[in-house]
């Protein structure tokens, strides 16, 4: 729960030295890899801070104090994928608890809520989020908790966090964001009275494509003791090297979201004056539902991009024109990426289900990465061509 020195400074900064910086043994500016499973004790109980790795390692503490930082929040806690994150944070609720989430939420969020812990008797309730009035009529007293996306995955619906906050904590309930799509160097949940947030660091934290990874932030200590017996009680923490190398990608991340940000602003303006396109996603555009909140809450429109085409394009002939492109599942790496939701990120979510939210069978989901933007341009371009 250590808060850096850094803790007042500018995102660009607390991204390099925030958190657990450098190694006081040494003098090595890079935390070392703490590959151990174990540590020496002196005599029966006492010891250096550490006992067992699952409970606390040093490469691990210095990646959950990072993410604190970066999130302006009271611990972190890092976890061995973005699910397993999630699945912590949902062990919170017992029998009979219910949960209001994002329509559109990811489609492994509405699969562990709806075949793991439904079997527990932990419920929920899918509203647009984006209207608060829905998700004020959803309330009952059974719910516990409002669990949101901002932006959306895949329609990139943007909710009011502050909004929100104000309405959980009236009714006394917890309110849980998912900050993937975004980070902290977009925007940060907490400062608009989130509780918990929520990170695939698998996707834009890490931002390499080469490691799996999952993070939680609570703005509170109560919540920090919970998280942390759950952490050490369940056991799916991240190990010791992917630690150092989430720190690593981490550091670059600004620069990295810079370039992914401006390339994605090329591409949606390409989409959406293309004859062929029906519709585009994006919250940079200044006619996406929402962008005034999202302009109040985020720093911009993030590099997310979801796009339809218009009648009588072959949806998997664009895909096998593509040649940056790669069709992969997943999200915020270097290399730009497309994907098919309704068969790939969300085929776990019901077809009428999708279908009602706007996950339509012809939807495109866009990653794009840090390669020459006028040559994604001309990619897609091209790949759309190709499908007629």
């Amino acid at each position: 729960m250590a808060i850096s020195k850094f803790s007042n400074n500018a995102i660009e900064t607390k991204l390099i030295h925030g958190g657990i910086y450098g190694d006081e043994l040494t003098g090595a500016v890079n935390v070392p890899i703490y590959q151990t499973s174990t540590y020496e004790q002196e005599i029966p109980g006492v010891h250096k801070g550490f006992e067992y790795s699952r409970t606390g390692n040093p490469t691990r503490k210095a990646l959950e104090a990072l993410i604190a930082d970066l999130e302006n929040g009271k611990a972190g806690f890092a976890f061995a994928s973005g699910l397993a994150a999630i699945t912590a944070v949902l062990s919170l609720f017992k029998q009979g608890d219910k949960l209001i989430i994002s329509d559109n939420v990811y489609g492994g969020t509405y699969r562990v809520l709806n075949k793991v812990f439904s079997n527990f008797g932990i419920g929920f309730t899918a509203v647009d989020t984006t209207d608060i009035s829905k998700i004020e009529e959803a309330i009952t007293d059974d719910v516990k908790a409002v669990y949101i996306e901002t932006p959306t995955n895949p329609l990139l619906g943007i909710t009011d966090l502050q909004a929100v906050s104000d309405l959980a904590h009236k009714h006394g309930l917890l309110h849980i964001v998912d900050n993937t799509f975004y980070t902290p160097y977009i925007q940060r949940p907490i400062e608009q009275g989130a509780d918990i947030v929520l990170h695939s660091a698998t996707k834009y934290l890490g931002g390499h494509s080469d490691l799996i990874a999952g993070l939680a932030v609570v703005n509170s200590d109560e919540l920090a003791e919970k998280i942390a017996f759950i952490q050490n009680a369940s056991g799916g923490v991240l190990d010791p090297f992917d630690s150092f190398l989430l720190i690593r990608g981490i550091k670059t991340l600004g620069v990295r979201l810079d370039r992914h940000v401006a390339n994605a602003k090329k591409i949606a303006d390409a989409l959406k004056e293309s004859k062929d396109v029906k519709k585009v996603y994006y919250p940079g555009f200044k006619d996406h539902p929402g962008h005034d909140i999202n302009a109040k809450q985020a720093k911009n429109g993030g590099a997310m991009i979801s796009f339809e085409l218009t009648e009588g394009h072959d949806i998997n002939k664009f895909f096998r024109s593509l040649e940056i492109f790669s069709l992969a599942e997943s999200l915020g790496g270097v290399e730009s990426l497309v994907c098919h939701p309704a068969s790939m990120t969300h085929a776990a979510i019901p077809k009428e289900v999708r279908d009602a939210v706007g996950i339509t069978d012809g939807l495109i989901r866009v990653s794009v990465g840090i390669e020459d933007g006028d040559e994604l341009v001309k990619d897609i371009l091209q790949a759309i061509e190709s499908s007629n």
